[in-house]
């Protein structure tokens, strides 16, 4: 039940309301440069791709200066369920300025929301919301990371670098392998999170957290032995991509190309049934979306790493 996730059944008419107040709000916020500058989710020219290049290139720089990086991909349970509505009205009126008939309307649309579980012929009885954004609505995330407005002075207070996609947060730091007080630095930058999301009603999930650090093998014992708290691998899934310790993409490739593969033979086996225009939208949403995701973080790699994914769309393109 854990990776159930509610979202809400909104009315069509209500959909347009937000729709035009998102608009007003997104100007404003843009007009008054409110926004995050570090948060990629739900930003207009902005994307997971976006937020991968920044770090991708932070991390390349660090590791062509001879030293090592330490990735943290903070991990959040159910972040957009316990958002808490008074504070989010109080962080709407101090950080955001709204105030009057605009702030009132906010304290309408998040109060006086209810719910219930249904399953088969069976449903729960009726429930109200006390707390949360509404999932699968247009302003739930734009809330949501005005809610998390605060969370970029508190990592910045301790010098750490960092990128958030919606409630993704990752945090990187440059380490000398001759001294590790950087990583003092962010442990104490991550209990201090770890504070700060207790006092909104976020929950920071530990054992879900993961660190990645990029640089040669022989150097990352050292490192790995002040994170033992934390659960470390030389590959983590960052966004949708997966990061491997020295950069090159390899599992990534191998992850695509795989699947890719996979989708392709299924398709393959019902081409006689289907009609040109129904194999091409098959193999959008199965092939080519992937090629394409993300693609440019892949720029500079040697033909030799990339040339799977030449004859996966090779494939395809026959």
């Amino acid at each position: 039940m854990d990776n159930y996730r509610p979202v809400s059944n909104l009315a069509f008419l209500g959909k347009i309301i937000e729709k035009l107040v998102f608009i007003q709000l997104h100007d404003f916020l843009n007009e008054h440069d409110v926004l995050e500058k570090c948060q990629s989710g739900f930003r207009t020219n902005h994307s997971t791709e976006t937020a991968l290049l920044k770090i991708l290139n932070d991390l390349r720089n660090t590791y062509d200066s001879q030293k090592l990086s330490v990735l943290v991909l903070l991990d959040l349970s159910a972040a957009f369920d316990t958002v808490d509505h008074q504070i989010l009205l109080d962080r709407l009126r101090s950080r955001v300025g709204l105030s009057g008939t605009a702030l009132n309307w906010v304290h309408s649309y998040l109060t006086d929301r209810h719910f219930f579980v249904s399953m088969d012929t069976r449903s729960s009885g009726v429930h109200e919301i006390g707390c949360g954004v509404p999932q699968g609505s247009i302003l739930g995330p734009i809330l949501f990371n005005l809610y998390v407005l605060p969370l970029g002075d508190v990592i910045r207070r301790h010098g750490v670098d960092f990128h958030s996609y919606a409630d993704d947060t990752q945090l990187y730091i440059a380490v000398s392998p001759d001294d590790l007080e950087p990583v003092n630095t962010l442990l104490n930058c991550i209990l201090d999170i770890k504070l700060w999301m207790a006092e909104n009603f976020l929950q920071l999930n530990q054992d879900k957290t993961e660190v990645l650090i990029i640089g040669p093998e022989d150097k990352r014992e050292m490192i790995l032995s002040k994170l033992r708290n934390f659960k470390s691998s030389q590959c983590v899934r960052n966004l949708g991509v997966l990061l491997d310790s020295e950069l090159i993409f390899i599992p990534h490739i191998r992850n695509v190309v795989k699947t890719g593969f996979y989708h392709l033979k299924n398709i393959a086996r019902v081409r006689p049934f289907l009609s040109l225009a129904s194999t091409e939208v098959l193999m959008h949403a199965f092939i080519f979306s992937r090629l394409d995701c993300c693609n440019a973080l892949l720029s500079g790699l040697p033909k030799k790493s990339i040339s799977n994914l030449q004859l996966l769309q090779n494939s395809a393109a026959r």
